[in-house]
């Protein structure tokens, strides 16, 4: 079972994480029957250049985005090796699409997955819901045998817990299978980088078929570059990295 302050402590991660500061700092993690504090240092795949620049599409996208809606929405911005993941809610589809091209310009962007919802803002209670879904999922990736949690970016929006990463098919396996047996996830969608296994197998490319059940999608037509949702096989993206988006739901 994991505990609250096992979840809390995920949480903070994320939210540090989610404020600029680097995985690098090493962070108190408290846990465990008696309640002692064990000190976990974050493992990062990216470079201290890669991670500056995902800072910066981040934060250069939220302002540009803000400064466009004029208070219009509620847009998250979320880059992993330089790929940006759109969530939250926003009046009208010209609004989605204005949100895609302004990040798709953002300086140093590669690819944009696009799952802004056309829909009236979330809540306060489903926001926080969702907060706690993220520190959850991330809880049980710390405490999975083979999962490497801390180059896993975790968010939820709207009860789809959203996993980013540069990760082994191996461990992509590995938690996603966490994510959908996670109590309260309604959907999962991975967008993977897919890195070769230890010992130099190169990345799978993307196939016709996929071991697991997904959730039909329908998908428009991206611009050059830009993947605008998730689609129900892996997508490879033309950028230095394969980018694996695939949907899958929960496991019940």
């Amino acid at each position: 079972m994991i505990s609250l302050k096992r979840v809390a402590g995920a949480c903070l991660v994320a939210a540090l994480a989610g404020a600029g500061l680097s995985a690098c700092v090493p962070l108190a993690i408290v846990g465990g029957a008696a309640g002692a504090g064990t000190l976990m240092l974050a493992a990062e795949r990216r470079s201290s250049e890669t991670q500056v620049a995902d800072r910066t599409i981040e934060e250069e996208g939220r302002q540009s985005v803000v400064n466009a809606l004029a208070g219009r929405g509620h847009v998250n911005i979320t880059s992993y090796y330089r790929k940006a993941l759109l969530t939250g809610e926003v009046p009208t589809e010209q609004d989605r699409q204005l949100v895609q091209s302004i990040v798709a310009r953002t300086p140093g962007v590669q690819g944009v997955v696009n799952e802004l919802a056309v829909m009236p803002n979330s809540g306060p209670g489903q926001r926080s819901n969702d907060t706690y879904l993220s520190g959850l999922v991330k809880a049980r990736l710390i405490d999975a045998n083979g999962a490497p949690a801390n180059s896993v970016r975790v968010v939820t929006e709207r009860g789809t817990t959203y996993l980013m990463g540069r990760l082994t098919a191996h461990e992509a396996e590995i938690v996603t299978q966490v994510a959908r047996q996670t109590n309260g996830v309604q959907r999962v969608v991975r967008v993977i980088d897919l890195i070769a296994e230890p010992g130099g197998t190169a990345p799978v490319a993307a196939s016709a078929t996929t071991a697991e059940p997904v959730v039909p999608v329908t998908t428009g037509q991206p611009a050059p570059g830009v993947v605008t949702s998730p689609v129900t096989q892996p997508v490879i993206q033309q950028a230095p990295q394969p980018i694996q988006v695939q949907t899958l739901p929960p496991i019940k």
